[in-house]
């Protein structure tokens, strides 16, 4: 059999279908609904590398997993959430299932796919993705008109660790939350868990009553925000039998203006707002606890800000349950830890919340009419199309805000795209810097000054640049995108569209 019979074969075997979704996570769910609600008769599929829904929420299984965001503006616009504003893991994935379930949505999903890669042809205006079944290995082609990345923004694999010297020499269990034992027993255990984000937070509470200590090290203090774990407006709205879809919409608003305030204030008047957080961690310690060991270094919201429900971290504390090392690790031994201090903090195990790797586009290997695709090497237009890659989309949420205030944004986004190439007859979609940009400075995909978390800062050379101008950046704003979005006109030149015969006619009058 010839070379030319073996790919057309190959090719006649692959599915087609509209829009191919990548991942059925928060974003992809999201996505899914509004393509069926808003695109009605699109045929779309989409594949997820896991075995069931969530992503996020259903691959994380250390004790205690939940949000760390309100669940009023993490939560779709479209499903009001009638829990606590900090939702479990659990509570997320039956929220999720529900619209799965009540939208029909299953029937369109694939678990167990794992894409390897994704070539566009410019002759046949498709992409061509390849997957495999991770229970039996087959693999599959599937062709598609439009790309919808949702896969999310980090490695599912394994989380990040450094390298620290001596690890090897260590005796007791390591772990890294993201990759958490179904067997580990903590109780009656030393633990020792390195790190001081929203992950520390949330599992030092979750095991402090079962272990015989837990230590928390950390190489400088996080900003968190404690407080009761709801919401009084949501409670006496439900009091005056308001309906649920309005006390979502209402409170939602609600947080957003009052996170915006917030987040204005922490640019503005940083010192005012820092000792305002420092403020509700007084409230459970005393002084010289916070200012050792939750005074962070730098300004408000240079790092995401976790809220802690209840203040259960610091009540750990306060109790003798939990203690706090603010020190660096000079290596590891056989018993534990020793910090450059030169103290030896014993421990039977020892949890690794250092965060997470970086993972662009789900480290899937991109193709464009044969040549490989590096991502450092174009341009993001407003962080959901890049310059060099057709007919792709790519939700990429908000550092500052909910990240599923970006999935609705955007999904509405790309329906309308799709229904005006649908009018002007396009089969291809591209973005390009126009004349007046091309002189325009490139920069790093975010100011690092500005935001700066370890997963972006070590993997920052792997994603697009921006320019100067908003269009041509992720802005991070949702107050401004929220606007900007939905006037985007789709006719603007940085918009470059393919095939059909109004395009055929423009040329014409173009030459």
């Amino acid at each position: 059999m010839s070379v030319s019979s073996i790919a057309s074969r190959a090719k006649s075997k692959a599915e087609h279908f509209d829009v191919l979704i990548v991942g059925a996570g928060i974003s992809g769910i999201g996505g899914a609904y509004h393509l069926s609600t808003q695109c009605p008769g699109t045929s779309f599929v989409v594949l997820e590398a896991l075995d069931s829904f969530g992503g996020t929420w259903w691959m994380h299984r250390y004790p205690g997993v939940r949000s760390d965001s309100d669940l009023y503006t993490f939560g779709y616009r479209f499903k009001p959430w009638i829990g606590p504003p900090i939702a479990t893991a659990d509570e997320i994935l039956k929220y999720m299932g529900e619209v799965i379930e009540e939208n029909d949505l299953g029937q369109h999903i694939r678990y167990q796919h794992k894409i390897v890669s994704a070539s566009w042809s410019s002759k046949d205006s498709l992409w061509t993705v390849e997957a495999v079944r991770t229970d039996t290995n087959q693999q599959l082609t599937f062709t598609t008109n439009f790309l919808w990345m949702c896969q999310g923004y980090y490695r599912h694999e394994k989380g990040y660790t450094p390298d620290w010297p001596g690890m090897q020499d260590y005796q007791g269990t390591l772990v890294h939350p993201q990759n958490w034992p179904k067997d580990l027993d903590y109780k009656g255990k030393r633990v020792l868990v390195i790190g001081s984000g929203a992950t520390t937070a949330t599992v030092v509470p979750a095991i402090a009553a079962d272990c015989e200590h837990v230590t928390v090290l950390q190489r400088s203090p996080t900003y968190f925000i404690p407080g009761m774990n709801q919401n009084d407006l949501a409670d006496r709205l439900r009091k005056l039998e308001i309906k649920e879809e309005w006390i979502h919409e209402i409170v939602r608003r609600q947080i957003l203006s009052d996170q915006r305030e917030f987040t204005r204030r922490s640019r503005e008047e940083p010192d005012v707002v820092k000792q305002e957080l420092l403020a509700g961690v007084r409230a459970y310690l005393p002084e010289e606890t916070v200012e050792a060991h939750f005074t962070p270094r730098y300004r408000p919201w240079r790092q995401r800000i976790a809220f802690v429900p209840d203040g259960d971290i610091f009540k750990g504390v306060a109790a003798g349950k939990a203690s706090v090392v603010t020190d660096e690790i000079e290596r590891f031994t056989a018993n534990g830890v020793l910090t450059k201090s030169g103290q030896e903090l014993e421990a039977d195990i020892i949890i690794t919340a250092t965060g997470f790797n970086l993972s662009v586009l789900g480290d899937i290997a991109f193709t464009v009419d044969g040549q490989a695709v590096d991502f450092a090497d174009s341009v993001t237009y407003r962080g959901m199309m890049f310059t060099g890659l057709p007919n792709l989309l790519w939700i990429f949420g908000y550092f500052r805000a909910s990240w599923t205030l970006r999935v609705d944004l955007l999904s509405d986004f790309l329906c309308r795209l799709l229904k005006h190439m649908k009018a002007r007859g396009s089969t291809k979609v591209s973005v390009a810097l126009r004349p007046e940009d091309r002189d325009m400075k490139l920069l790093p995909w975010i100011d690092t000054e500005d935001f700066n978390p370890g997963y972006m800062l070590r993997g920052l050379e792997l994603l697009p640049k921006r320019g100067e101008k908003p269009e041509w950046q992720h802005t991070q704003d949702y107050w401004m995108e929220k606007d900007a979005v939905p006037a985007i006109d789709l006719d603007d030149p940085v918009f470059v569209y393919e095939g059909g015969p109004l395009d055929g006619r423009l040329r014409e009058a173009a030459n």
